[in-house]
């Protein structure tokens, strides 16, 4: 897993860099096929902005997260990739449970018919 971290009008301190890992590594606990995050963080007057752009296998999701300071933000948008991250890991489990269902109800349903 590949991650950048961007900062537009401010420097990113080491303890940001080691706060946004850590909140990284929570996504990767839920899904391990996530391939590269790009982190942007942004700051205007009294706003503080995150915005994260992932690359999993199969999809790309997009979140972004604000707050009163950065660390707030930086929260928000882990919250929200986590539910957009197991969202895409429901999909696609429930896609392959359910091709697999549709081929064993056909065999089951063929055995059926040839032995009566």
């Amino acid at each position: 897993m590949q991650l950048d971290i961007t900062g537009q009008h401010l420097d990113v301190t080491p303890l940001l860099n080691n706060y946004i890992k850590e909140k990284v590594t929570r996504l990767k606990r839920h899904f391990d096929q996530v391939l590269n995050i790009h982190v942007i963080l942004e700051v205007q007057k009294h706003k503080h902005k995150a915005e994260a752009s992932i690359n999993v296998s199969g999809n790309h999701i997009f979140a972004v997260g604000n707050g009163h300071d950065m660390y707030a933000a930086i929260d928000s948008l882990a919250d929200k990739l986590d539910r957009q991250i197991l969202k895409h890991k429901e999909k696609i489990r429930n896609h392959h449970r359910n091709e697999g269902s549709h081929r064993n109800f056909k065999t089951n349903y063929d055995e059926i018919n040839q032995i009566a």
